[in-house]
Parts: C-alpha cells; structure tokens; sequence
C-alpha cells in the first residue's frame, strides 16, 4: 500500500513538471522579431491543415487591410520547424500577438474568423 501511494504521488509530480516545462511561454524568436516599432500576429499553421488555409484567407485579408500597423506571417511548420520549437507551438493554428519589441502578450489555438482577429487586434492596441 505504502508503495502504491508513493508511486502516485511520484507520477502526479511527473505530470505536473511536464506540465511546467511544456506550458506555452511567451519568447521571441532569435531573428524573427517583428519589424522595429510594428507590432506582430503570427499565424502558425501546415500547408495541408484546412482550418490553416483558412487562416491564410484571413490574414491575407488583414493585411491588404492592415499591413500598414501590423505585420501578418504565416509560419508553416514545413517551412521553418524552428520557429515553430522558439514559441512552443503544441497545435496548429495557432496565432502569436507580439508587441511592438517582439514580445509574446498573447495566444490563441484554433482558427478565427476575421471578426474576432479584428477584435483581438484592437483589444491589444495593435491597431486603431
């Protein structure tokens, strides 16, 4: 009995560290901070992910809108994995808020509709 209980406490310890190490952190990427002064949203997705092709519409749609406050990336996990290592990225989509000195200030997993991409947008002073 005494063995059991210590084997399930070792193992909730286990899940919690996990849990410490794996949570998101706010970071910025070595060479992929946001142009100077211009704050950022970063679409992490895959060439195949439907609601990632989504999210290209949208940003696309952003930035034809307003490109001219904040820049729109899409980072493909294909095309540069490290970024994708850098911000911790566990699902795609995800969308990255980065200020205008390239820190993280929030997150979201999952596909947005251009509405509450917007929203968000003005909620964090990125845009007027």
């Amino acid at each position: 009995m005494r063995f059991l209980r210590h084997y399930v406490i070792g193992l909730v310890c286990l899940a919690m560290g996990f849990l410490v190490v794996w949570q998101p952190l706010p970071t910025q990427a070595q060479g992929a901070a946001p142009a100077p002064g211009k704050p950022a949203l970063y679409e992490f997705g895959a060439q195949w992910c439907i609601p990632c092709k989504e999210m290209k519409e949208v940003m696309a749609a952003l930035k034809a809108s307003h490109g001219d406050q904040v820049e729109f990336r899409m980072v493909y996990v294909d095309e540069e994995r490290p970024l994708f290592t850098e911000y911790k990225i566990v699902a795609i989509p995800t969308q990255v808020f980065l200020d205008a000195s390239g820190k993280e200030v929030d997150r979201h997993l999952g596909a947005l509709p251009k509405e509450e991409v917007l929203k968000k947008l003005k909620e964090l002073k990125f845009i007027r």
